[in-house]
């Protein structure tokens, strides 16, 4: 039986990789097409979530990968890990819209996680949420990760990340032990 796990294949970014991963990342997060799947932020941000400099930034930075996940040549889903001495970021994390709800979030983030700690020997996965995000939040609480209280401002004015639609956007970091 097929599942959306299924023939799933790992591999690194590279510059040929950007537009497709910007539409991506676009598709999962804003306007319409986001609607489709359940971790869109069309209500709370209008405007770009990404554009190619951010996510060729992320490529070329000796620090950081851009995890690519492929099924039958296609780009299905895609993550960033940087090394950050002590622990591993997590983040740029887009699952296509219509693949979502069926397990390969789960995958992706479980292999995401060996990764690090396999190449970087970190013993923690850090990354940031959007607090209002609950059903989001609670997906990642599931996985292991912990909500700290630890809050950073939303970058508002600053429209490379979107154009808020509420006044009490920040970010909270999550923290998950490897182990």
């Amino acid at each position: 039986m097929e599942t959306a796990t299924t023939g799933l294949t790992y591999r690194d970014a590279t510059d040929a990789d950007v537009d497709t991963l910007v539409a991506l990342i676009e598709s999962a997060y804003r306007g319409d097409a986001s609607r489709a799947g359940w971790t869109t932020e069309a209500d709370i941000l209008e405007g770009q979530r990404t554009d190619p400099e951010g996510v060729l930034e992320v490529v070329k930075s000796p620090d950081s990968r851009l995890l690519v996940v492929e099924r039958d040549g296609a780009v299905v889903a895609c993550c960033q890990l940087e090394h950050r001495g002590e622990y591993a970021y997590f983040g740029m994390f887009a699952v296509s819209p219509t693949l979502q709800g069926a397990g390969l979030g789960k995958a992706v983030i479980a292999e995401a996680e060996r990764r690090a700690r396999e190449t970087w020997g970190v013993r923690e996965m850090h990354m940031t949420v959007i607090s209002v995000r609950e059903d989001l939040i609670a997906w990642y609480e599931r996985r292991g990760y912990r909500r700290t209280g630890r809050m950073s401002p939303f970058p508002y004015g600053d429209e490379r990340f979107g154009i808020p639609q509420r006044p009490d956007l920040e970010f909270e970091l999550l923290v998950k032990p490897l182990g």
